[in-house]
C-alpha cells in the first residue's frame, strides 16, 4: 500500500513533537523541516530528455510580493512563513464572508433575543409600541408614525402555529434567514379582511386543517412583524390608543395544538423602554451563529455556506471552541466585516441603490426595487448587505410603488457635497411644494452607529406633514433644519443633532403619487448652512 508522508527522516523525537501539534502547525512544521533539509540552492533545472518549456503562468516564482506579504517558494513549494500567512488570510477572508453573508440571520436573531429580553419569550407574547416607537428602541430605522407589534414563532417547540390577524393590520412573516414568506393584510391573501394563517415547520408531513392560509417555513424560527395604521380621521391623541385597542383586542397567536382552547395572547408595551435588537459587530456574532446552527435545519443553508461556516469552526452538533489563534482571527474578521458593511451602507457603489440615477444624495434600501437581492439568478452581494445592515422587513410589497397606495422610502446619507453629516453643524433640506403623498410624508433622523432613531432631547426625531407648526416658504416649499440648536423662529421645522456624532435621515412617502414615481418631483439635497 502506498504511504503518504510529509518528509523522510528517522528521528522519533521529531515525529513525536509533530504529533502533539494541531494539523495546521504540523503542516507548517513539516515544510520548515523540508526547507531545512534542502542543502542545495534553487538553480535552474537542467534540460533532460523529457524537458519541455512550461509557461511561467503555470509555475510559482521564487518570491512574489502580495497584499499579505512576500510569498517565498522552493520550486513551487511555499515557505513556512508563506504557509502561515496564507492560512491566516484564508481563515480571515472566510470569516469575513461568513459575517457579511450572515447579517440577515444575525439580524433576525437579534430581534428574537431582544423581544425575549422584554418578556416576549413565547409565540403568544407580543411586543407592542402602545405610544408609538421612540428613540429608546434600538431597532433598525423604525418609524414614529405607525404602530408596531412584533412576535416570534418557535416551530421546533410549538409545531404548527396560528397567527389570527385582525382587520386593519398589515404584516410580514420572515424566516431565520430573513427571507420573505408571506404578507399579512392588504398585500396578503386575506386582502385586508383579516384571517387565520397557519405556519408549518420545515418538512411538516402532518394533517393540515381547512380554513387557514397555509404558510410552510424553511426554518424553525419565524419573525412576525405587524403594523397598525392610525385612523387619519381622528386626532393623533385618539388615533394612537384606538390602534392599540384594535390590536390588543383582536390579534391572536397560538400553537395549533391548542386551537380548541388557545392561551390568551399577551401584550407587552415597549414604548419608551430600552430595547436592543441590532446585529453585534464583534466576536460574539460567531457565537450567535453557532447557536443558530444548532436550532435550525441544515437545509436552510446551501452546501457552500455550510462549508464556509465549517471552515471557521461552526458546525451543527459540534461545540464551537476556537483556539487563541482562531479567536483572534474571528475578532479581526468581525471588525473587518463591520467596516465593510458600513462602507457599503454609507457609500454604496451599486447604482441600483441610488434613488435618482444622476445623484448619490439619496439612497434606496432595495436596489432596483428588488427584494430578492438577485440579478439573473445570482446574489447581488453588496445590495443585500446594505439592506440587512440598516433595515428590516423583507417583502415584495415594500418595493412595489403603486400610485396612492403603500409607501416608499429614500435615505439621505451625505450632504450636497458628498461629505459625511456632522452633528455640530447646521444643515437645511428643502422640501419642494406639493409633496406627492396621498396620506402623509415624514422625515426621521437616525444614528449612524446604530441605524436606529437618533437619541436627542426630542422623543420622536421626526418632522412631516402630520406635524403642526411647520412654516412654509412663499412658494409653498418647506425647509427642515438639522442642528444642535434650532435656528431662531424655525423651532417647528427643526430636528436636533449632537456635536461629535453623525446622522442620516429617511424620507417616507405614504401613499406615493405619480410625481414621486416618475421622479418629476424630488426633494432637495441636504445642504450645509455656512
Amino acid at each position: 500500500m502506498k504511504k503518504h508522508f510529509f518528509f523522510n527522516h528517522d528521528s522519533m523525537r521529531e515525529k513525536t513533537m509533530l504529533s502533539r501539534l494541531p494539523i495546521s502547525q504540523v503542516a507548517i512544521a513539516s515544510i520548515a523541516i523540508a526547507f531545512a533539509l534542502t542543502t542545495h540552492a534553487h538553480a535552474q533545472s537542467p534540460k533532460l530528455k523529457m524537458t519541455s518549456e512550461i509557461p511561467k503562468e503555470y509555475t510559482a516564482p521564487d518570491s512574489v510580493e502580495t497584499s499579505i506579504g512576500t510569498l517565498d517558494y522552493f520550486d513551487g513549494v511555499p515557505s513556512p512563513e508563506s504557509v502561515k500567512n496564507v492560512y491566516d488570510y484564508l481563515d480571515t477572508s472566510r470569516a469575513v464572508n461568513v459575517y457579511l453573508n450572515s447579517i440577515p440571520a444575525l439580524s433576525v436573531n437579534a430581534l428574537r433575543e431582544g423581544q425575549a429580553a422584554m418578556g416576549a419569550d413565547a409565540c403568544n407574547k407580543i411586543c407592542i409600541w402602545d405610544s408609538l416607537m421612540d428613540s429608546k428602541t434600538i431597532l433598525l430605522t423604525g418609524n414614529t408614525s405607525t404602530m408596531y407589534a412584533v412576535g416570534f414563532l418557535d416551530l421546533l417547540k410549538d409545531g404548527p402555529t396560528v397567527v389570527d390577524l385582525p382587520q386593519g393590520m398589515l404584516g410580514i412573516l420572515d424566516d431565520m434567514a430573513f427571507q420573505y414568506m408571506v404578507d399579512l393584510g392588504v398585500a396578503g391573501p386575506d386582502k385586508g379582511k383579516g384571517g387565520k394563517y397557519l405556519v408549518l415547520p420545515p418538512g411538516y408531513k402532518g394533517d393540515v386543517p381547512e380554513g387557514y392560509f397555509v404558510v410552510p417555513s424553511k426554518t424553525s424560527g419565524v419573525w412576525v412583524f405587524m403594523r397598525g395604521y392610525l385612523d387619519k380621521s381622528m386626532p393623533i391623541a385618539e388615533a394612537v390608543p384606538a390602534a392599540s385597542k384594535n390590536i390588543r383586542s383582536t390579534l391572536k397567536v397560538y400553537p395549533l395544538s391548542t386551537a380548541d382552547a388557545p392561551p390568551a395572547t399577551e401584550f407587552i408595551n415597549v414604548s419608551g423602554k430600552d430595547m436592543h435588537v441590532i446585529v453585534p459587530n464583534d466576536y460574539s456574532a460567531f457565537e450567535k451563529l453557532h447557536g443558530l446552527m444548532q436550532t435550525e435545519p441544515e437545509s436552510y443553508l446551501g452546501p457552500e455556506a455550510r462549508g464556509m461556516m465549517a471552515a471557521i469552526g461552526i458546525e451543527k452538533g459540534k461545540p464551537f471552541a476556537p483556539d487563541a489563534r482562531m479567536k483572534k482571527i474571528l475578532t479581526d474578521a468581525a471588525a473587518i466585516g463591520n467596516a465593510a458593511a458600513r462602507s457599503i451602507s454609507y457609500f454604496p457603489r451599486d447604482p441600483g441603490n441610488l434613488t435618482f440615477k444622476d445623484s448619490d444624495a439619496w439612497v434606496t434600501a432595495y436596489a432596483d426595487k428588488d427584494t430578492t437581492f438577485t440579478r439573473n439568478g445570482a446574489y447581488r452581494l453588496e445590495p443585500r448587505v446594505l439592506f440587512h445592515f440598516g433595515y428590516i422587513c423583507v417583502s415584495p410589497a415594500m418595493a412595489m410603488t403603486v400610485a396612492g397606495k403603500g409607501s416608499d422610502y429614500s435615505m439621505g446619507m451625505l450632504d450636497s457635497e458628498g461629505k459625511v453629516l456632522d452633528g455640530s453643524k447646521t444643515y437645511r433640506l428643502r422640501i419642494p411644494p406639493n409633496p406627492p403623498a396621498k396620506d402623509f410624508w415624514a422625515i426621521t433622523m437616525y444614528d449612524t452607529q446604530t441605524r436606529s432613531q437618533l437619541q436627542t432631547d426630542q422623543q420622536f426625531p421626526t418632522k412631516g406633514s402630520q406635524d403642526k407648526g411647520i412654516k412654509t416658504n412663499a412658494d409653498g416649499s418647506m425647509d427642515i433644519y438639522f442642528s444642535p440648536k434650532a435656528p431662531e423662529g424655525m423651532e417647528g421645522n427643526w430636528l436636533q443633532t449632537i456635536p461629535g456624532k453623525s446622522w442620516f435621515i429617511a424620507l417616507r412617502i405614504y401613499g406615493p403619487e405619480q410625481p414621486w414615481i416618475d421622479q418629476t418631483w424630488r426633494p432637495g439635497e441636504i445642504e450645509l448652512v455656512k
